[in-house]
């Protein structure tokens, strides 16, 4: 049931995401700058933290599925956002085991993990062509406002699931 839930969380994440520009002041989004909106992700990486033990790879598999929803609604190449999704959870699964889950490491996991995953798609986008930005105006323009903007959701989401992920965890061990 747990399963369900988490995945009903990330599907209503998956379509707030699209709606999150509309929710910005209008001189912001007008500006220069980009904000990527990663909160699909950002849940992604509370499961990865919370929720995953040493043998079990849930976060992966949601940054699979839900990074190639992604990629079917709100993208025109299929996979970019599936592979650096399940990517950087992998990554983030195995650094995890380095340092202790709590706010201050998962902030910080949270905001290499987001910057990680942006630069990817950046990377990627580059090769095939879809983005002009040199890197010095991709990190000024896009990287930075979007790990900001994204940090700012981070604090708010970590909040109103963590517990919840923990617990959720801590069944799926006694069961």
């Amino acid at each position: 049931m747990r399963r369900y839930i988490i995945a009903g969380l990330l599907l209503i994440l998956l379509v707030m995401q699209g709606m999150a520009m509309s929710l910005l002041p209008a001189n912001l989004v007008y500006s220069d700058l980009l904000i990527t909106p990663h909160w699909v992700f950002c849940l992604v990486i509370i499961i990865a933290i919370f929720y995953d033990r040493d043998d079990t790879y849930q976060a992966i598999w949601y940054g699979m599925i839900f990074g190639l929803l992604i990629d079917v609604a709100y993208t025109g190449v299929l996979g970019v956002y599936m592979a650096t999704y399940a990517t950087i959870a992998y990554i983030l699964h195995g650094v995890k085991k380095m340092v202790h889950a709590n706010f201050i490491a998962a902030s910080l996991l949270a905001i290499l993990s987001v910057a990680m995953a942006d630069t990817m798609l950046y990377i990627i986008y580059s090769f095939v062509q879809v983005t002009t930005f040199t890197w010095g105006e991709y990190v000024t323009l896009r990287l930075l406002p979007t790990v900001a903007a994204n940090m700012i959701f981070f604090i708010i989401l970590y909040p109103l699931v963590k517990n919840r992920i923990e617990q959720w965890s801590e069944d799926l061990n006694n069961a």
